[in-house]
Protein backbone atom coordinates (compact mmCIF):
# COMPACT_ATOMS: atom_id res chain seq x y z
CA UNK A 1 0.00 0.00 0.00
CA UNK A 2 1.55 3.31 -1.05
CA UNK A 3 1.68 6.32 1.23
CA UNK A 4 -0.21 9.19 -0.41
CA UNK A 5 1.57 11.68 1.85
CA UNK A 6 5.04 10.20 1.58
CA UNK A 7 8.01 11.94 -0.05
CA UNK A 8 7.50 10.28 -3.43
CA UNK A 9 3.82 11.20 -3.56
CA UNK A 10 4.58 14.78 -2.52
CA UNK A 11 7.32 15.04 -5.13
CA UNK A 12 4.93 13.77 -7.80
CA UNK A 13 2.26 16.30 -6.81
CA UNK A 14 4.83 19.11 -6.79
CA UNK A 15 6.05 18.12 -10.24
CA UNK A 16 2.54 17.89 -11.69
CA UNK A 17 1.72 21.40 -10.43
CA UNK A 18 5.03 22.68 -11.80
CA UNK A 19 4.48 21.12 -15.23
CA UNK A 20 1.05 22.76 -15.42
CA UNK A 21 2.54 26.11 -14.36
CA UNK A 22 5.42 25.82 -16.85
CA UNK A 23 3.06 24.92 -19.70
CA UNK A 24 0.90 27.95 -18.87
CA UNK A 25 3.96 30.23 -18.86
CA UNK A 26 5.14 28.82 -22.19
CA UNK A 27 1.69 29.24 -23.75
CA UNK A 28 1.43 32.77 -22.39
CA UNK A 29 4.81 33.58 -23.87
CA UNK A 30 4.26 31.86 -27.19
CA UNK A 31 1.00 33.70 -27.76
CA UNK A 32 2.73 37.07 -27.40
CA UNK A 33 4.67 36.53 -30.66
CA UNK A 34 1.81 36.44 -33.24
CA UNK A 35 -0.25 39.33 -31.82
CA UNK A 36 -1.27 40.78 -35.19
CA UNK A 37 -2.61 37.45 -36.43
CA UNK A 38 -4.28 36.63 -33.12
CA UNK A 39 -6.07 39.98 -32.97
CA UNK A 40 -7.24 39.65 -36.57
CA UNK A 41 -8.66 36.21 -35.78
CA UNK A 42 -10.25 37.34 -32.52
CA UNK A 43 -11.79 40.48 -34.02
CA UNK A 44 -13.02 38.47 -37.00
CA UNK A 45 -14.55 35.88 -34.67
CA UNK A 46 -16.41 38.60 -32.78
CA UNK A 47 -17.92 39.70 -36.10
CA UNK A 48 -18.92 36.16 -37.13
CA UNK A 49 -19.33 33.00 -35.06
CA UNK A 50 -18.67 34.77 -31.71
CA UNK A 51 -21.05 37.65 -32.48
CA UNK A 52 -23.28 36.71 -29.52
CA UNK A 53 -20.31 37.46 -27.24
CA UNK A 54 -19.82 40.83 -28.95
CA UNK A 55 -23.53 41.57 -28.57
CA UNK A 56 -23.44 40.68 -24.88
CA UNK A 57 -20.16 42.52 -24.20
CA UNK A 58 -20.01 45.44 -26.65
CA UNK A 59 -17.23 47.12 -24.65
CA UNK A 60 -15.05 44.06 -25.12
CA UNK A 61 -15.75 43.98 -28.87
CA UNK A 62 -14.92 47.70 -29.18
CA UNK A 63 -11.71 47.25 -27.19
CA UNK A 64 -10.56 44.27 -29.28
CA UNK A 65 -11.28 46.22 -32.47
CA UNK A 66 -9.38 49.25 -31.16
CA UNK A 67 -6.40 47.14 -30.08
CA UNK A 68 -6.39 45.34 -33.45
CA UNK A 69 -6.31 48.68 -35.29
CA UNK A 70 -3.47 49.89 -33.08
CA UNK A 71 -1.40 46.74 -33.44
CA UNK A 72 -1.97 46.61 -37.21
CA UNK A 73 -1.03 50.29 -37.46
CA UNK A 74 2.14 49.70 -35.47
CA UNK A 75 2.95 46.65 -37.58
CA UNK A 76 2.45 48.63 -40.81
CA UNK A 77 4.25 51.85 -39.86
CA UNK A 78 6.53 51.01 -36.92
CA UNK A 79 7.00 47.23 -36.68
CA UNK A 80 9.95 47.71 -34.33
CA UNK A 81 7.42 48.59 -31.60
CA UNK A 82 6.21 44.98 -31.66
CA UNK A 83 9.75 43.95 -30.79
CA UNK A 84 8.77 44.84 -27.21
CA UNK A 85 6.15 42.11 -27.23
CA UNK A 86 8.75 39.70 -28.59
CA UNK A 87 10.82 40.43 -25.48
CA UNK A 88 7.71 39.93 -23.34
CA UNK A 89 7.27 36.51 -24.93
CA UNK A 90 10.94 35.68 -24.40
CA UNK A 91 10.72 36.69 -20.73
CA UNK A 92 7.84 34.28 -20.20
CA UNK A 93 9.85 31.46 -21.79
CA UNK A 94 12.94 32.24 -19.69
CA UNK A 95 10.89 32.36 -16.49
CA UNK A 96 9.36 29.01 -17.44
CA UNK A 97 12.86 27.53 -17.72
CA UNK A 98 13.66 28.78 -14.19
CA UNK A 99 10.92 26.54 -12.82
CA UNK A 100 12.90 23.49 -13.94
CA UNK A 101 15.05 24.05 -10.83
CA UNK A 102 12.19 23.34 -8.42
CA UNK A 103 11.10 20.46 -10.65
CA UNK A 104 14.52 18.84 -10.17
CA UNK A 105 15.03 19.72 -6.50
CA UNK A 106 12.02 21.46 -4.97
CA UNK A 107 13.38 21.93 -1.46
CA UNK A 108 16.64 23.51 -2.54
CA UNK A 109 14.96 25.67 -5.19
CA UNK A 110 11.90 26.84 -3.24
CA UNK A 111 13.19 30.37 -3.79
CA UNK A 112 12.06 30.12 -7.44
CA UNK A 113 8.53 29.42 -6.25
CA UNK A 114 8.71 32.41 -3.90
CA UNK A 115 10.10 34.56 -6.72
CA UNK A 116 7.13 33.53 -8.86
CA UNK A 117 4.76 34.43 -6.02
CA UNK A 118 6.34 37.87 -5.74
CA UNK A 119 5.97 38.34 -9.50
CA UNK A 120 2.29 37.36 -9.28
CA UNK A 121 1.69 39.93 -6.53
CA UNK A 122 3.63 42.52 -8.56
CA UNK A 123 1.16 42.23 -11.43
CA UNK A 124 -1.47 44.05 -9.38
CA UNK A 125 0.35 47.36 -8.80
CA UNK A 126 1.73 47.23 -12.35
CA UNK A 127 -1.78 46.96 -13.80
CA UNK A 128 -3.18 49.60 -11.44
CA UNK A 129 -0.40 52.09 -12.22
CA UNK A 130 0.46 51.45 -15.86
CA UNK A 131 -3.07 50.63 -17.02
CA UNK A 132 -4.41 54.17 -16.53
CA UNK A 133 -1.17 55.72 -17.80
CA UNK A 134 -1.52 53.73 -21.06
CA UNK A 135 -5.27 54.29 -21.41
CA UNK A 136 -6.23 50.70 -20.64
CA UNK A 137 -9.86 50.28 -19.51
CA UNK A 138 -10.09 49.40 -15.83
CA UNK A 139 -12.00 46.18 -16.54
CA UNK A 140 -9.08 45.05 -18.75
CA UNK A 141 -6.64 45.82 -15.93
CA UNK A 142 -8.80 43.60 -13.72
CA UNK A 143 -8.37 40.80 -16.28
CA UNK A 144 -4.60 41.39 -16.21
CA UNK A 145 -4.57 41.34 -12.40
CA UNK A 146 -6.47 38.04 -12.45
CA UNK A 147 -3.39 36.41 -14.00
CA UNK A 148 -1.49 37.25 -10.83
CA UNK A 149 -4.28 35.99 -8.60
CA UNK A 150 -4.72 32.79 -10.62
CA UNK A 151 -0.95 32.31 -10.99
CA UNK A 152 -0.23 32.56 -7.28
CA UNK A 153 -2.72 29.81 -6.37
CA UNK A 154 -0.72 26.86 -7.77
CA UNK A 155 2.48 28.42 -6.46
CA UNK A 156 1.01 28.63 -2.96
CA UNK A 157 0.01 24.98 -3.23
CA UNK A 158 3.47 24.00 -4.46
CA UNK A 159 5.19 25.98 -1.71
CA UNK A 160 3.01 24.26 0.92
CA UNK A 161 3.84 20.84 -0.57
CA UNK A 162 7.55 21.65 -0.67
CA UNK A 163 7.49 22.65 3.00
CA UNK A 164 5.81 19.30 3.81
CA UNK A 165 8.43 17.47 1.75
CA UNK A 166 11.20 19.34 3.55
CA UNK A 167 9.73 18.38 6.94
CA UNK A 168 9.51 14.72 5.90
CA UNK A 169 13.11 14.76 4.68
CA UNK A 170 14.27 16.36 7.91
CA UNK A 171 12.31 13.83 10.00
CA UNK A 172 13.83 10.97 8.00
CA UNK A 173 17.29 12.28 8.81
CA UNK A 174 18.09 13.43 5.30
CA UNK A 175 18.00 17.20 5.54
CA UNK A 176 18.14 19.01 2.24
CA UNK A 177 21.60 20.35 1.72
CA UNK A 178 23.63 22.00 -0.98
CA UNK A 179 26.08 19.74 -2.78
CA UNK A 180 29.19 19.11 -0.78
CA UNK A 181 32.19 21.10 -1.80
CA UNK A 182 35.66 19.61 -1.90
CA UNK A 183 38.91 21.41 -2.09
CA UNK A 184 41.14 20.60 -5.05
CA UNK A 185 44.55 22.27 -5.17
CA UNK A 186 43.34 25.27 -3.21
CA UNK A 187 40.15 25.66 -5.26
CA UNK A 188 36.67 24.87 -4.15
CA UNK A 189 34.69 22.82 -6.64
CA UNK A 190 31.49 20.76 -6.61
CA UNK A 191 32.00 17.18 -5.48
Amino acid sequence: MSDTNGPRALLTRIRVWLVVFIVCLVLSGATAFPLVTELRLLDGALDTWAAPVADTLPGLAEWISRVRAGIEGADATAPYLLYGTDWLAFAHLVIAVAFYGPYRDPVRNIWVIEFGMIACVGIIPLALICGPVRGIPFWWSVIDMSFGVIGILPLLAVRRLIKRLEALQRAAGSPPAAPELTSTAGRTSPA
